[in-house]
């Protein structure tokens, strides 16, 4: 994950990890910088539901219930070279259905929105437009190449000036910020389409101390906060066991006696 101290080193030296992941800040901070991006969508969808480039770029109207809020993944588009391949998901657990929150709804629905009146526009203008039914398209309709989606995302990055990432390293911060958000092991594989829970665990290997850490400082609040309550009570108890103070006129009544 990109630590202050990474990031430090990165902006020193230009050095950066092998496998890097974005914190909640660095996502939100790209995805304010490309809101007009025609690909938002994707790097949404990517960003915060962990589909595979092939996966979103294969992608079909069809294949999205936005009523229900749920998206179903039943091919890939790969590249062999330069050439695309379209076919079925990497895995068998990679065909699943991907849950929506009402955010990624709108966002869809915009990108949808958007889509069509680009479309229209062009059409109007007499220009050839396809209508090839995928989510992610080039300007005259057709489906957008894997490899074009890696080289603007790269250029995207640069420009909003954050810690560097690999588009697929966007995939892997969607597990990773699931896992904070308190989703266990097996949801993010499920998420993630993962054959193996063994090979969601790996996803995890550079966001772990900070877990580890959000979790031992949670832990603590929980015994402080227990400890402040046992104080508590204990201090209300002596207080009840005190005897009541002897009126301080006894004395003076004893006296006049």
């Amino acid at each position: 994950m990109w630590t202050p101290a990474r990031v430090a080193e990165w902006q020193a030296t230009g050095q950066r990890p092998a496998v890097a992941v974005w914190t909640a800040p660095h996502l939100a901070a790209f995805l304010d910088a490309v809101t007009t991006d025609r690909l938002f969508a994707m790097w949404w969808l990517i960003a915060l539901r962990g589909l595979r480039r092939g996966e979103a770029c294969g992608l079909r109207w069809s294949d999205i219930d936005l009523d229900h809020g749920v998206l179903f993944i039943f091919r890939s588009r790969t590249t062999v070279g330069y050439h695309v391949i379209e076919g079925e998901p990497k895995t068998a657990a990679s065909t699943r259905a991907v849950a929506l929150d009402k955010h990624t709804v709108a966002v869809l629905r915009e990108h949808q929105r958007r889509q069509r009146q680009q479309q229209a526009a062009r059409e109007a203008a007499g220009r050839a437009c396809y209508d090839s039914g995928y989510v992610f398209i080039r300007p005259d309709g057709r489906p957008l190449h894997p490899q074009y989606a890696t080289r603007h995302f790269s250029r995207l990055v640069k420009r909003a000036d954050i810690p560097p990432i690999r588009l697929h390293d966007l995939r892997h911060g969607a597990a990773s910020l699931a896992h904070e958000a308190g989703a266990d092991l097996k949801t993010v594989q499920d998420l993630l389409g993962h054959a193996s829970i063994v090979t969601t665990a790996d996803t995890y290997t550079s966001v772990l101390p900070y877990a580890q850490r959000k979790c031992a400082e949670a832990t603590a609040r929980l015994v402080l906060a227990a400890a402040r309550r046992t104080r508590e009570k204990i201090r209300k108890r002596g207080q009840s066991n005190r005897p009541n103070p002897r009126p301080k006129n006894k004395r003076a009544a004893n006296k006049k006696r």
